[in-house]
């Protein structure tokens, strides 16, 4: 029976997992800037009017504001909250401008690299608590729908390589699996000594959640033979924390390229809505699992906001290269209409997915 989680929730998880990320991000951008000497003339939590605030004894305007949808750090120097540079604002002390060209770069990288450290400090306390799963490629079974047991693979068979790169774990055949619906694919495949390939189509799976969330994956149908868990470290922790979320990026990257090249569909793109409901829901499953939703949403933020989008921190970076290279900055008629252009193409995307969102709702079928 599906289950549904109320609207409520929703809000409490889109709070509890957004507020604390998106604070964190800007905490990163404040803490580095004022450690270079850059004064920040307002720290908000959201965006638009503000709700609360005070002003500390730095001439900081800490505040509220009533858009719960991200956050800002506004640096002397700063045109506006979205940190498009102010032309006409001299390099003075304690301006953004004032700071060299890798303070600047360190600064406005801050914000990613925090979130980054949220998503392994989570997944290395999980190893930690946990542990981590050890399987080797060996088949221990088969689904009931197997294209892997319907192309001629056996029990026991290893499967020891995916279009000639070899894989090691059990997890690696799933990663090399689970984002290819559909795709043909040859695996190179060890019995009784011998090794052979073995063509085969993955298969297109829809699957649904307890909630009747749908994803589309792909599936050859096979399970591990014999996996232990195996108590770990803090060192290894944190190694194995850096490969899972090495792996979560590379998930992200190839369901943006498919979403591109038609592969998948734009409706898998969700917005603010589609992240409160899922919070919604994770938070509802208790903290173990909101705690690895938030992880997810952690590591989407730095991913997105490091993409090089004039008026996202990447598109920043982007500028600062360009400057490194130029060794001069980009001219002020050029920096204007990138960031005009970044900036509305950020906001049709926020319409596009939050219309998007509204239209997969339940009560819109």
């Amino acid at each position: 029976m599906m289950e549904s989680t109320p609207v409520w929730m929703w809000v409490i998880g889109f709070l509890a997992v957004l507020g604390p990320l998106v604070t964190l991000h800007e905490l990163g951008h404040y803490l580095v800037g004022r450690w270079f000497g850059v004064h920040a003339l307002a720290f908000s939590v959201g965006f638009g009017k503000e709700l609360a605030g005070w002003t500390d004894r730095r001439g900081t305007r800490w505040k509220l504001s009533a858009l719960p949808l991200g956050g800002y750090v506004q640096f002397k120097g700063d045109m506006n909250p979205a940190s498009v540079p102010d032309p006409s604002a001299r390099a003075e002390p304690g301006a953004f401008q004032g700071a060299a060209l890798w303070q600047r770069a360190l600064i406005v990288f801050a914000g990613p690299l925090m979130n980054i450290i949220i998503t392994l400090a989570i997944f290395a306390s999980f190893n930690m608590a946990f542990g981590k799963v050890e399987a080797n490629t060996q088949i221990g079974g088969f689904a009931e729908q197997s294209v892997a047991r319907d192309a001629g693979l056996e029990i026991g068979d290893r499967i020891v390589a995916i279009d000639g790169s070899a894989t090691d774990s059990f997890d690696e055949v799933a990663s090399r699996v689970l984002m290819y619906p559909g795709r043909d694919v040859t695996l190179t495949v060890e019995r009784d000594g011998r090794s052979f390939a073995v063509p085969l189509r993955i298969a297109e799976v829809v699957e649904s959640d307890r909630f009747g969330n749908e994803s589309r994956i792909g599936r050859i149908g096979v399970a591990a033979g014999q996996p232990t868990i195996v108590p770990v470290g803090p060192g290894e922790a944190v190694s194995l924390a850096g490969e899972q979320t090495v792996a979560l990026v590379r998930m992200m990257a190839t369901g943006i390229a498919q979403i591109v090249t038609g592969e998948r569909s734009v409706q898998e793109l969700g917005g603010p809505i589609k992240i409160a409901k899922f919070s919604g829901e994770q938070l509802s499953l208790g903290w173990l699992a909101f705690a690895s939703f938030a992880a997810l949403i952690s590591i989407n933020l730095a991913f997105i906001n490091l993409l090089p989008i004039p008026g996202l921190d990447g598109g920043h970076l982007a500028f600062y290269a360009a400057e490194a290279v130029r060794r001069k900055p980009v001219g002020p008629r050029g920096t204007e209409l990138a960031y005009r252009g970044g900036i509305a193409l950020v906001l049709l995307l926020m319409v596009f997915v939050t219309v998007n969102d509204v239209a997969s709702l339940v009560v819109f079928g």
